[in-house]
């Protein structure tokens, strides 16, 4: 398995296609083992799988998240060895943003609601990095998972606005037996937060069962699951969405996306469930 940290090297590098790109922050866990091996079953005997792992700075708007956010390098590489990943491309922050770096790349649309209403300029920072990967790699396929369904559905509009040849394959949700969805941050839970961070799927599939076509109705449901657990988890937004363009339900009368943000002590974790409009 190779390492290559400079850009110069990847953009020289004689890969074999099609080329298959499981973009990472790091901190692998088996949530990213099912997006890699998802990857490898693609590739087959031919191609080369590739998995980023970089800690994008640009995509925290706070400071002190980016400084607790686990960096596992060691780790990653023992994951990414044993899923026969064929390299690892895990630049400096020298390396992807120069000095002088003034551009960003920015969705105006699908990136208002939910987690852009709550952290500013994240994702442009997302559309940036993946714009980079993007252009350094060229990827034939990139895989992503739906937890992160808000990012999932930008990247989508960004692959389409910008024309690039790239198929993005969404990967769901991985869980823990508690329901809780696999996530980097989840190792900065106590062990009773961990417990108690099963309301929130627990919310979601209430949720998603109730044949509840209006959305104010879905919400009041949900939260008053999670405010069993209210002395440790803050809602930091539930909300029912139209999956094509995460713009807010009152009727659910379209495939929709029920989508949370928490904080769980001072941790945010972000969770979602599909319904499907019949």
């Amino acid at each position: 398995m190779k390492v290559i940290k400079s850009i110069k090297e990847i953009t020289n590098w004689g890969l074999s296609q099609p080329v298959i790109l499981v973009p990472t922050m790091g901190a692998l866990h088996d949530g990213h083992r099912k997006l890699i091996r998802e990857g490898n079953a693609i590739k087959g005997n031919k191609g080369t799988l590739i998995v980023s792992i970089y800690l994008n700075p640009i995509q925290f708007n706070d400071p002190k998240d980016l400084d607790k956010y686990p960096r596992t390098f060691d780790t990653d590489y023992k994951v990414c060895e044993e899923e026969g990943v064929d390299l690892i491309f895990a630049p400096s922050d020298a390396e992807m943003y120069l000095n002088s770096s003034s551009v960003k790349v920015s969705e105006n649309k699908l990136a208002r609601e939910l987690c852009g209403s709550k952290r500013p300029g994240h994702f442009d920072g997302v559309c940036t990095v993946v714009t980079k990967l993007f252009n350094l790699i060229k990827p034939k396929i990139a895989i992503f998972g739906k937890k992160d369904y808000q990012q999932l559905s930008i990247i989508r509009q960004l692959v389409t606005d910008l024309n690039y040849s790239i198929e993005i394959i969404a990967i769901e949700t991985q869980r823990e037996q508690s329901g809780l969805a696999m996530s980097s941050r989840n190792e900065q839970l106590n062990e009773i937060e961990k417990e108690k961070s099963s309301v929130i799927y627990e919310a979601l599939e209430a949720m998603a069962k109730s044949g509840e076509s209006k959305s104010k109705n879905l919400i009041r449901l949900g939260k008053s699951i999670i405010e069993k657990e209210s002395q440790i988890i803050e809602i930091d937004y539930l909300e029912v969405v139209d999956r094509s363009n995460m713009a807010k339900l009152e009727i659910i009368d379209r495939p929709a996306l029920v989508a949370i943000a928490v904080f769980i002590g001072k941790t945010r974790l972000i969770d979602n469930i599909e319904i499907n409009f019949e």
